[in-house]
């Protein structure tokens, strides 16, 4: 059958559930100050479940983000931790890749705010290169629009690892982005950059499963990896938003998770996992039902 590529579910969403506290702008990255232990058990969690793949503790862990909480001068000593956190997890499996997240600069789900690409670019280059060093493969999420894709691929296509690049959509319009860009019009972006993957996350699955029938016909590997969100609120979108502001959905068990991702396996995709609210017990099942239907998980 088919080689698949699992990957991990929600990071943050999971560390705050763990650490018992109120969620901050930046509350997956100060648990790794206050809290590191989690981060590995998290990644432990994944691997157990049948990932294979660990994505980094740094998806929020920029400069422009940190440094509205004094957090800048530690971005390099937080980018560490949290490298060494995936990979301690991966040794301790045994096998599995290390994937540097990088999201959005500013704020997730807000293209309008983004800098353009050109300054964007300059912005993206540190991380990039500390990542690049100690990570398999970099994963570039939360695109929201082609420009913000544009910025960050122009810094990580310097590195010589492989890189991914993810894009969410609507949550209720799958063939849009969150910009308002059809999903068609990436294609420029992607020939100009030539990305080793690209994938869709941080929507509702349903959307996610509209996206993917346009991105399957544009000639990359392809995957997807949806959140567990009933929608991305009004709320969250204002200034310095904390995840309290979402709410999960309740019928979205791992039966049901994992019935919308073999769904994308069935339409080629070769990299499926979770996004926010896709916990490991979402992982597991899906695993189990990969397994099941004939492929391999690699």
């Amino acid at each position: 059958m088919t080689e698949i590529t699992l990957l991990d579910g929600s990071i943050g969403q999971e560390l705050v559930k763990r650490a018992g506290d109120k969620p901050t702008p930046l509350w997956s990255t100060t648990v790794m100050i206050d809290k590191p232990h989690l981060v590995s058990d998290v990644h432990d969690l994944y691997f157990e479940a049948g990932a294979r793949v660990a994505s980094t503790n740094t998806y929020p862990v920029l400069y422009d983000r940190l440094v509205t909480a004094n957090l800048q001068e530690q971005r390099f000593q937080l980018w560490a931790s949290a490298v060494e956190a995936a990979k301690a997890a991966r040794d301790k499996c045994g096998s599995g890749r290390v994937a540097g997240a990088i999201g959005p600069l500013i704020a997730s789900y807000r293209p309008d705010i983004c800098p353009p690409a050109a300054e964007a670019e300059n912005l993206y280059e540190e991380i990039v290169s500390a990542l690049q060093e100690t990570c398999d493969l970099l994963l570039i999420e939360t695109m929201s629009s082609i420009d913000q894709a544009d910025g960050a691929l122009r810094a990580a296509k310097k590195s010589p690892l492989p890189v991914w690049v993810s894009f969410s959509v609507d949550d209720f319009d799958g063939s849009k982005l969150r910009s308002g860009e059809a999903v068609s019009d990436i294609i420029p972006v992607l020939e100009t950059h030539a990305p080793d993957a690209v994938l869709i996350n941080c929507s509702r699955p349903e959307a996610v499963s509209d996206g993917l029938k346009i991105v399957s016909q544009m000639g990359f590997p392809f995957g997807a990896y949806a959140n567990g969100f009933t929608h991305i609120s009004d709320g969250f979108l204002e200034t310095s938003p904390t995840v309290d502001e979402l709410s999960a959905r309740q019928d979205l068990s791992p039966d049901e998770y994992a019935r919308f991702a073999m769904e994308w396996i069935s339409q080629g995709a070769t990299i499926v996992g979770g996004c926010c609210e896709v916990g490991p017990a979402h992982i597991k099942e899906l695993a189990e039902q990969i397994k099941q239907a004939g492929h391999t998980i690699i």
